[in-house]
């Protein structure tokens, strides 16, 4: 994991990135969250971070529920760059022709 200055305001302001009905969720839960609109240039960073919260929690459940929350991040940083998920699998697909994938569990000793 990385810290960035973002990352510092988080763990002091407890502030992150969440996926949009998640206000209205809490809202019929009886509850009142204090929310904003992250600007343009804070999103990039703030989808990265979901990104490795998605991908921790993924490794702490091994749920495809999570594996799904990893995904929506990427559709969506995808879609902020203008990239589509069909140019993602294509590039995949080449660099798993290139490389292989990872079938044959392989695992490379790394000499002290």
């Amino acid at each position: 994991m990385f810290f960035t200055e973002r990352r510092l305001v988080w763990a002091v302001r407890r502030e992150k990135l969440v996926r949009d009905r998640i206000p209205d969720i809490i809202r019929e839960n009886g509850e009142s969250p204090t929310v904003r609109s992250a600007t343009e240039k804070e999103m990039d960073l703030l989808l990265r971070e979901k990104l490795v919260e998605e991908s921790s929690e993924y490794l702490s459940s091994g749920s495809i529920e999570e594996i799904a929350d990893v995904l929506e991040v990427v559709h969506e940083i995808l879609s902020r760059r203008g990239v589509s998920f069909e140019d993602v699998e294509r590039i995949r697909l080449e660099k798993k022709r290139h490389r292989g994938g990872f079938e044959k569990g392989l695992v490379l000793l790394m000499d002290e």
